[in-house]
């Protein structure tokens, strides 16, 4: 990768994203006079306009894209173009019907809406790789064209469609060779499921959750190649005329279905669209929800990531118009994702639309057209974003905490729910909440990747696991590490069949347990008692663990109650080589949770402060300029903030921000407020 081009999308700045085809071009060169004026570093534009760019089969009219691109490049703007492949035009659906998806119900999606496109359509990807190039042909030279987005907010549509069947077909082939090999590896003779000609296997007609889990989860794996290959094609027409160029996509709205890791694989960086929550009963819960989805979207690629979308006023269009946004929150969910590793924040947008179904979906500036509170928010905003950039530029969040996160696990789980209570992505929800309270960085990263330069790595609910995954977390806790699992490990190879040995499975010797017997306690409330005596609540699920035969497995926890298990072990600690596993057979309650990892964070040198008060978040980016230490009340009251540890010695100085010296380790913040500190200099970290 050029030097120059990743110079370009890791400047730390501003945008807007912006449909001038929605207004009337008068309106332009006055929208970008103001953006200039309020600290609009770009534009995003283009991605759901291909009916305006090719109004007709074959006949192209990209001048008023021209003419915008152009208006803003004078005025010192750079420009993101996303492929406009995410809404077909009518032309294209009338003409070629293959490019509409059939729902599991058997029915066709039609236009009108969005999303209207079956990845596996001959005719999609013939007509928007043509689209796709002829944009990348004609604007690869622009001065103010730097980058790419493909498509928007890709998910998994479960098309039925003919060709989706023949794709599948051909790609169970690929896998497995023979029928004999596929029945076998799927246990399809329960229910007389099996296949006794290649004709025979189709998608899952009607969406059932009942059918063969390893079919299903086969299927959602045969989806997250055909989009990462959809996309291919689009990047390849990009760089065959932008080598320059970024090239990214903008992930929305997790847990997603979709593979984020596999979709990601082809991108320069990944981008995220973030709507936090603005509505009062969520202001305890969305500033945790947010801070996992940004550490989500830096885990897809390990490195800074964009946020393509931010939210600037009150959402509506799709459910009931949100609560707007008070006073200084858009400002501090700005600086909480340049916190964990945004470089650049685009807001959905610049205007709120007066026409079309998200006429609701508040831009920055109101229907009236008046420039108002929330954009002279953004421009200070803005004006924080630009003095603090030279700084910032080269740094990013660096984590010694890991969790691990695998859209297999939660594919496999959603088609065979555990219990009433128990979800995969919610859990690990619980974890990251518990670690982001005590201010520990933490990355989420793909449950296959390298683990080296971490001390702890949390691994919930390997439900599916293999021999290569085993031995690459065994060897980390041998090597030194310290690995949390926890219940519903090992239980299904990964063609999502239950195996024949005691669980963990092949994780039974590191995690220095056996599960003798499980109970799916769903909503049902159990207590557990910790080694010092305290009392907590658990849910969910009950592993009653056998220790290890060799006496070196600490029981830390058991069951308490009038529970048939009660005395026996719920979560234990077995040393295991230079290192450590942790196991816990339930799911406490967060207050427990809490307490173990700041016991594993102490015991591990790993950086922590304890006592933040709700809402607050602490973050850390590091590079070549020094270390920066992010405090942010990302709550509706005022909180006084105690920090420990090197980050009290941080507070003590002068704030980057508010220009204010705090004396002592307290600081004050009102709501939404935010600082920042210094917390090493280039000379310090040397």
């Amino acid at each position: 990768m050029a030097a120059q081009q990743q110079k370009v999308y890791e400047r730390v700045r501003m945008g807007v994203d912006y449909y001038p085809e929605h207004w009337e071009e008068s309106m332009w060169e006055k929208d970008a006079a103001l953006m200039k004026q309020s600290g609009v570093a770009l534009v995003r534009v283009g991605e759901f306009a291909w009916s305006r760019m090719e109004p007709r089969e074959g006949e192209f009219d990209l001048g008023w894209l021209d003419r915008a691109i152009d208006l803003f490049g004078r005025y010192g703007i750079d420009v993101v173009i996303g492929t406009p492949t995410h809404t077909p035009p009518r032309w294209l659906t009338d003409k070629y019907p293959d490019v509409l998806p059939i729902t599991p119900g058997g029915g066709v999606y039609q236009p009108g809406v969005r999303g209207h496109r079956c990845f596996n359509s001959r005719s999609l990807r013939k007509f928007g790789e043509r689209i796709v190039e002829k944009l990348a042909e004609r604007y690869a030279g622009h001065p103010a064209v730097i980058g790419w987005q493909t498509d928007n907010e890709f998910g998994m549509l479960d098309s039925q469609s003919p060709q989706a069947a023949e794709d599948f077909r051909d790609w169970a082939y690929r896998k497995y060779g023979t029928l004999d090999k596929l029945n076998r590896e799927w246990g399809t003779v329960v229910w007389s499921g099996e296949y006794s000609d290649w004709s025979e296997l189709t998608p899952p007609l009607g969406g059932s959750p009942f059918q063969n889990p390893s079919f299903l989860l086969d299927f959602a794996r045969f989806q997250w190649e055909t989009v990462a290959d959809f996309q291919a094609g689009q990047i390849a027409a990009i760089r065959r005329h932008c080598p320059g160029h970024f090239i990214t996509h903008n992930f929305h709205t997790y847990p997603q279905r979709l593979d984020l890791y596999t979709v990601g694989n082809d991108l320069d960086f990944a981008s995220f669209d973030y709507y936090p929550n603005t509505s009062p009963d969520k202001a305890a819960t969305s500033p945790y929800s947010g801070a996992l989805s940004l550490d989500v979207t830096r885990g897809i690629k390990r490195k800074n990531f964009w946020i393509m979308e931010q939210l600037s006023g009150s959402p509506g269009a799709w459910m009931p118009m949100w609560r707007m946004p008070q006073p200084g929150y858009i400002r501090a969910y700005v600086w909480q994702a340049i916190a964990r590793g945004a470089d650049t924040v685009v807001h959905f947008r610049w205007r709120s639309a007066n026409i079309g179904a998200e006429q609701f979906w508040h831009g920055l500036i109101d229907h009236s057209n008046v420039p108002g509170r929330r954009l002279a928010e953004f421009a200070r905003t803005s004006e924080e974003v630009r003095r603090l950039a030279p700084l910032l530029e080269g740094t990013s969040p660096d984590a010694e905490v890991a969790i691990l996160m695998s859209h297999e696990q939660l594919e496999a789980l959603r088609v065979q729910k555990q219990t009433d209570n128990f979800d995969y992505y919610e859990n690990l929800k619980t974890y990251h909440r518990a670690l982001t309270k005590l201010g520990i960085a933490c990355d989420v990263i793909d449950w296959r990747q390298p683990l080296e330069g971490y001390r702890v790595v949390v691994a919930p609910h390997l439900y599916l696991l293999d021999d290569e995954a085993a031995e690459r977390l065994s060897r980390f806790a041998a090597d030194g590490g310290t690995l949390v699992t926890t219940a519903r490990t090992g239980v299904k190879n990964m063609n999502n069949v239950c195996v024949m040995q005691p669980l963990p499975g092949l994780l039974a010797d590191c995690a220095g347990v056996t599960v003798s017997e499980y109970d799916p306690l769903g909503s049902d409330v159990v207590r557990l008692d910790d080694a010092e005596g305290e009392q907590f609540a658990c849910s969910q699920w009950a592993d009653i663990l056998d220790p290890a035969e060799d006496g070196r497995t600490e029981v830390l926890a058991r069951y308490g109650g009038s529970v048939f298990f009660a005395g026996e072990a719920a979560v234990t600690r077995h040393p295991f080589g230079r290192g450590e596993t942790y196991y816990l057979g339930t799911h406490p309650e967060e207050a427990y949770l809490r307490s173990l990892l700041l016991r594993i964070a102490q015991d591990r040198g790993v950086a922590h402060t304890e006592g933040l008060p709700a809402g607050v978040q602490v973050s850390v980016r590091g590079g070549d300029s020094g270390a920066y230490l992010f405090v942010l009340n990302l709550g509706r009251e005022p909180r006084r903030v105690k920090l420990t540890g090197e980050y009290a010695e941080a507070a003590r100085g002068e704030g980057l921000l508010s220009g204010k010296r705090h004396h002592g380790a307290e600081i004050e913040l009102e709501p939404y407020g935010v600082e920042i500190f210094l917390l090493k200099n280039r000379t310090e970290q040397e």
